[in-house]
């Protein structure tokens, strides 16, 4: 997977949306609390059950769009984001990462069950039609476009690289640039479980 130069231009247009004032909560990761996209998603889960972002109000969840057939970033941010589940302790079960993928001709319910569970069993991979994930992707500004391969059917999906962390309200609350998950992840979910308490 590449990073393009239109997810990074895009991470930096989001950061100026940050609209914490000084007394907020302090994030290590991008603060763009009052962003006007990312309110809504509708798929369906690898357990084969619609599912959109109400059915996790309560919860923080960890949002991030990659593929399974993915050779580098989508396998180690989905490690990194295990890692900070762990770090939670219990409070991991006040957290819901979501894997929605950019590649729904490969990356059937089937295959995500099979791989996105394998990272954290309690991890949720979610899928749809072409125009659905379209409309998901548009809605949270993800870039993805597919590069084809030297053969026949092979193909890689360039995509925009970047997390979101949506509170227990449903709002959209933080961009997590892939480098960072391992450093910042953690420590800023706890930041957020704190002010659910």
């Amino acid at each position: 997977m590449t990073i393009t130069w239109r997810s990074s231009f895009a991470a930096l247009g989001l950061a100026l949306l940050a609209a914490c004032g000084p007394d907020g909560p302090k994030f290590r990761s991008t603060d763009i609390t009052g962003a006007d996209f990312g309110k809504e998603l509708s798929l369906t889960g690898h357990d084969g059950k619609p599912r959109t972002l109400a059915d996790f109000r309560g919860k923080l969840v960890v949002l991030f769009f990659g593929y399974a057939h993915c050779p580098d970033v989508c396998p180690t941010t989905l490690a990194e984001t295990a890692a900070a589940m762990k770090a939670l302790g219990a409070d991991a079960g006040r957290v819901q990462v979501l894997f929605v993928t950019v590649d729904p001709e490969r990356d059937t319910a089937e295959v995500l069950a099979k791989y996105v569970p394998a990272f954290d069993a309690r991890f949720l991979g979610l899928t749809g039609d072409a125009a659905a994930i379209r409309r998901a992707a548009k809605e949270f500004k993800i870039f993805y476009e597919k590069r084809q391969g030297s053969a026949p059917g092979a193909y890689t999906v360039d995509h925009s690289a970047q997390s979101y962390v949506i509170d227990a309200q449903g709002r959209l609350r933080l961009l997590v640039r892939h480098e960072r998950i391992a450093e910042d992840l953690a420590q800023d979910l706890r930041t957020l479980l704190k002010e659910g308490r």
